[in-house]
């Protein structure tokens, strides 16, 4: 169960917030504080998963509070909540690091909804974490001679991965696979490597010795930012017809940020035309990375 804080200078806020998560099954509130000082001591000694934070306050606003529970250390989630309308001022809330924005007057639905949602996240970034955990004790793996059959099998559960979120038949798939299975069977050690490393690998695998690899590299590149733009319009669509459907809620959140889930779900929904905007390939890569590895594992 997620542990919470809430900062609001508003006493009947507050008093509203800690009855929908503790009545509503979201959650424990471990302290409330009236304003963002004292708001930022309390979040310190706590330690919550989550901290509900108004934006407006007398003596120090949300926003500011959070950049310096951020320079404390502090890596919990934040949702901000204020009667606030203006843009731009929601914009630089989201720039701070707010995971969602709730605006007052104070629903109750709309609160356990969005609250969810967090909840959700959360179980998914521990899973991230559990899976991170796990390739540390895969060390046999990684040393193990037969490489070939280490490989066909990532291939194998790559190709699930992939069919799940529809872009298993997308051009660029054939190189996210060759790429993240030459992740898994190399036997280096140290951190993820670079993106134009792996679009190396993917050139090499699609083309012969002898052709130019720096184009062919290029090449790779955008085949992979469609097969992944094409797994986020395939996700939001899904999302868009039901938000809970497992799919949905199992990789939207595991291999996108919200607010591209988000922007993307308007974009069908409002049928606006498509912006052009960056994906985070290389989150998207070390995902399906750990994913295989741990999915492998369990087989």
């Amino acid at each position: 169960m997620l542990s919470f804080c809430i900062v609001d200078d508003d006493a009947v806020s507050r008093r509203m917030l800690q009855t929908i998560i503790e009545k509503g099954g979201v959650g424990e509130v471990l302290g409330m504080a009236s304003g963002g000082v004292e708001g930022k001591r309390l979040v310190l000694d706590e330690n919550p998963d989550v901290v509900v934070i108004d934006l407006l306050m007398p003596d120090q606003d949300g926003i500011e509070t959070i950049a310096r529970l951020k320079q404390e250390g502090y890596g919990g989630k934040y949702v901000m909540i204020s009667q606030i309308e203006n843009k731009e001022m929601i914009s630089k809330a989201y720039q701070a690091g707010i995971e969602f924005y709730i605006q007052k007057p104070i629903n109750r639905v709309e609160v356990k909804a969005v609250l969810g949602k967090v909840s959700e996240q959360w179980r998914m970034a521990r899973y991230l974490k559990e899976i991170k955990q796990s390739i540390a004790k895969l060390d046999d793996l990684n040393s193990e001679p037969a490489g070939t059959r280490k490989k066909h099998d990532a291939k194998e559960t790559l190709r699930m991965i992939l069919m799940d979120m529809g872009i298993v038949g997308e051009s660029g798939s054939h190189d996210i696979i060759e790429m993240t299975s030459w992740l898994i069977g190399r036997q280096q050690g140290g951190g993820f490597p670079s993106l134009k490393l792996l679009y190396e690998v993917g050139a090499r695998a699609s083309k012969p010795e002898g052709c130019d690899m720096e184009k062919e590299g290029k090449a790779v590149e955008q085949r992979v930012r469609r097969t992944v733009i094409a797994a986020l319009s395939n996700l939001a669509s899904i999302g868009l017809t039901d938000y809970s459907h497992p799919k949905f809620e199992h990789y939207a959140p595991l291999y996108f940020d919200f607010e591209d889930v988000r922007l993307k779900m308007r974009e069908i929904d409002e049928k606006c035309p498509q912006e052009k905007r960056k994906v985070n390939i290389k989150k998207f890569l070390q995902v399906l990375y750990l994913e295989t590895l741990d999915k492998m594992k369990n087989q």
